[in-house]
């Protein structure tokens, strides 16, 4: 049975229009069980307290598991396989819209995102977990720099640019990932 996880980004929930979509399509597969979360505080959301959420409702992993991330739940999966043992391997990971440095905050959001940036990820750890990775950018988003997404080629994930999707918070479908989970 494969296990796919959906982790929506900071001020949304899952209930975002690409991930329903998702969680609709991949239920009707056979053999395939679905967990799209609602993350704790999502309007301030805490390294610390997304990656222990996570860890609360992520069961058995092993090769048939598949994590899918929106923005900050990109980084929260990334924290989360990075601190697993070293022997435990995911299938693949799909990252929308994702970022390690993001731009154009509010004031009151700088100091929310701060740990994020400042904190680095292992990325030889996550490596060590699954070499399947999908980065999913858009030509237009308001928060993701183009230097993203050769930061996300060097690490190894393919990359996908899409036109005019902006942070793809209104996105209504997102095929390329639901072609990922095989």
């Amino acid at each position: 049975m494969k296990r796919v996880y959906i982790i929506h980004g900071w001020g949304f929930d899952s209930n975002m229009p690409w991930i329903k979509w998702l969680e609709t399509e991949l239920k009707k597969r056979k053999n395939v069980e679905v967990h799209a979360l609602d993350m704790p505080n999502t309007e301030s959301p805490k390294i610390e307290e997304w990656v222990s959420y996570l860890k609360t409702k992520v069961g058995i992993i092993d090769d048939t598991t598949y994590f899918i991330g929106h923005s900050i739940g990109c980084q929260t999966i990334m924290r989360f396989l990075e601190k697993l043992p070293k022997s435990e391997h995911v299938k693949g990971c799909a990252f929308v819209a994702p970022w390690f440095d993001i731009i154009n905050l509010e004031d009151d959001e700088v100091a929310i995102a701060h740990p994020w940036i400042d904190s680095r990820i292992n990325f030889e750890r996550l490596r060590q977990h699954t070499g399947n990775f999908l980065a999913i950018f858009s030509n237009n988003d308001p928060y993701v720099s183009e230097k993203e997404i050769e930061k996300f080629r060097d690490f190894g994930a393919k990359v996908i640019i899409k036109k005019d999707e902006g942070h793809f918070d209104t996105t209504e479908r997102m095929s390329e990932v639901l072609q990922f989970i095989k």
